[in-house]
């Protein structure tokens, strides 16, 4: 096993070459995004057991439901990126025809496969460094934008989040070497 920085890795053979992305691996963002879940929970815990225990109105009712379904929404995306940064990890592996992704928490997700003739135009993510793009991802309870994309079959395909622009060269690299290879040799065989 080979690596990229200190959050990629990677495999070779001789039919496919399968990488590894794993999401920043900071404890103290892990303690506090925990923190973070632990106190959404109370508040939902809270909110719900005052809908069914106390008299209240019906418009106080209502607000409570309200703030429950913008509660539920928030709760999906906190509980979504802390999972992330315990379990997450991102999953690529090109073979003689395909490129499969796919995005994993604990095994769980769907993979994505994408026939090696059809993928054109990889290349990096420019995201301007001091714009609110770039702020917004830094952020530990976001799980990041992609780095590296590329054109299938008319739509984008994105990858590698919040990894390093260093690491994002390396990996590009390393990734239009494997595809064009595997192109070149899919079109030498079907001549």
């Amino acid at each position: 096993m080979k690596w990229i920085g200190k959050r990629i890795s990677f495999v070779e053979d001789k039919n496919k070459t399968t990488i590894i992305i794993y999401p920043e691996d900071v404890s103290w963002v892990k303690a506090v995004m925990g923190a973070w879940v632990g106190m959404w929970i109370a508040i939902g815990a809270t909110i719900t057991w005052s809908y069914f225990n106390l008299d209240l109105t019906e418009q106080e009712n209502i607000i409570l439901i309200v703030f429950m379904a913008f509660w539920l929404y928030f709760a999906v995306k906190v509980f979504r990126s802390f999972f992330w940064l315990l379990w997450g990890k991102e999953l690529i592996k090109i073979d003689e025809v395909s490129l499969s992704y796919k995005k994993s928490i604990k095994g769980y997700g769907k993979a994505g496969v994408y026939l090696l003739d059809n993928i054109t135009k990889i290349k990096e993510v420019d995201i301007q460094e001091n714009s609110i793009q770039s702020i917004w991802e830094k952020s530990p309870w976001v799980k990041g934008g992609e780095r590296i994309e590329f054109e299938y079959k008319g739509k984008l395909v994105q990858f590698g989040r919040k990894i390093l622009p260093k690491d994002s060269k390396l990996l590009l690299r390393l990734i239009s070497k494997r595809v064009e290879e595997k192109v070149r040799k899919l079109n030498k065989s079907n001549q």
